[in-house]
């Protein structure tokens, strides 16, 4: 009920009057019963103009790391994600992951719309990245159809490391619903889950029209993050060794 108090009087009528969302495809999203949303992940405010556009609450699976931060902007933060209808999602696999994907599952059976980020992270650089399998398990084990999504411009609305959002138009696109009933009883298999999810991300890329990367968003992160430390230590190195005695020389 807070929820959709938040929703219907304070969030939404502010992000239509700031952003002015447009959406294509709306009736795509099932009136009732439990379906997946399955959409690019360009910013954190993607999280916000979704459920904003959507009729009916929408619960998304966000990474843990929002909940547990420290200080008083940690426990904003988790409010503002709490509040926005969303569970954490933790990414670190094994029985943790298994765990926050079964809270997802619970939503979708429960006759819930779930959120989901496939690439499992904001795209580094604007492209689609691969999706990884929650989505296809998820897909497989509750038989709910999965509607693709494309985010449009929220990168440039709130880029990686930006606190206050630009205000700028923003658009979603939403796909036909994908059926993926001719898997049943395959929900274990690999190579099952592999293709449910790249058929998920084909869709979305062909929505968005973003160029498509057949790496994982995280693994490219982590390469510029290293990257980006060897610069700095380097630039250490060098700054130290201009202020020797040879300096000058």
């Amino acid at each position: 009920m807070f929820y959709w108090v938040v929703k219907r009087f304070i969030v939404g009528p502010l992000v239509n009057l700031l952003f002015r969302p447009w959406v294509k495809g709306l009736d795509n999203i099932p009136a009732s019963g439990g379906a997946i949303l399955a959409s690019n992940h360009l910013s954190v405010s993607d999280s916000v103009f979704l459920p904003v556009a959507v009729d009916r609450p929408v619960v998304f699976l966000a990474k843990s790391e929002y909940f547990t931060g420290p200080g008083l902007k940690g426990r904003v933060t988790a409010a503002f994600f709490r509040m926005s209808n969303q569970l954490p999602m933790d990414r670190s696999g094994g029985a943790a992951s298994a765990r926050s994907l079964g809270a997802g599952e619970k939503a979708l059976l429960d006759g819930k719309l779930l959120g989901i980020y496939p690439e499992g992270t904001r795209s580094p650089d604007g492209r689609l990245y691969r999706g990884k399998l929650g989505v296809a398990k998820l897909a497989l084990a509750t038989g709910v159809p999965v509607v693709p999504i494309a985010m449009i411009g929220t990168d440039k609305v709130q880029p990686i490391g930006k606190t206050v959002p630009n205000i700028r138009r923003v658009g979603m696109i939403i796909g036909e619903p994908l059926d993926f009933s001719r898997y049943a009883g395959l929900e274990d298999d690999r190579f099952v889950q592999r293709s449910v999810s790249d058929e998920i991300m084909y869709a979305i890329m062909r929505l968005s029209g973003q160029e498509y990367v057949d790496a994982y968003a995280s693994t490219v992160k982590a390469k510029l993050d290293a990257q980006k430390k060897e610069a700095k230590a380097e630039g250490a190195r060098k700054g130290a060794a201009g202020d020797g005695p040879d300096a000058a020389a």
